[in-house]
């Protein structure tokens, strides 16, 4: 972040209309979608994670965002997003003001997932739904802006290198297709 330009849910916004990202349109894999959500508190933003059940199908125990695969009944990745936070946490759709989207990943485990930026001005009590989720998090934004703070180590994949990232801002590490959309995110931050 530069001194500048302040944290804000309207600068976050307003970096996200101009970005232009790269979305995946043709793949076999299970389309998907998080919600990204940005909280607003009084001392600042912070991002809003879960931390996965191991009762889950996939990435168990896992740091990750609320979302999960797309239902048929799902007009746009918004409304997956939107519909599995519900579904997860408890957080109304009513609550949730989408800014934007960064881009997508095809993960190993076979999902195309779409991250949508969501800003949420005021968290209201949440209903978490224990066979999916273990524990929500809350963790300053600002945080992920602290290079010490990122690692990244290659793993092979299928027979290619691929850099996975993580983040030690928590008790346990924030990593994978979690890292890559908060990294994603903040290097388009950082860029104005």
């Amino acid at each position: 972040m530069n001194q500048r330009s302040p944290l804000t849910i309207a600068f976050i916004q307003e970096k996200l209309a101009g970005y232009r990202r790269r979305a995946i349109e043709k793949s076999p894999f299970t389309r998907s979608a998080v919600l990204m959500p940005i909280v607003q508190r009084d001392n600042g933003l912070d991002l809003l994670f879960t931390k996965r059940s191991d009762a889950v199908e996939h990435h168990k125990g896992q740091i990750s965002f609320p979302g999960g695969a797309a239902d048929p009944a799902d007009t746009s990745a918004s409304d997956t997003a939107l519909r599995e936070s519900f579904e997860e946490i408890g957080l109304p759709p009513s609550a949730v003001k989408i800014i934007g989207t960064v881009d997508d990943l095809q993960t190993p485990s076979r999902f195309v997932v779409t991250p949508i930026v969501g800003a949420v001005e005021y968290l209201p009590p949440l209903h978490i739904n224990r066979d999916e989720v273990a524990q929500v998090i809350l963790i300053p934004l600002e945080k992920f802006f602290d290079e010490s703070l990122r690692r990244s180590e290659f793993r092979e994949r299928d027979g290619v290198k691929v850099e996975v990232f993580s983040y030690d801002v928590w008790e346990e590490p924030v990593w994978g297709a979690t890292a890559f959309f908060v990294k994603q995110l903040v290097g388009l931050l950082k860029g104005g």
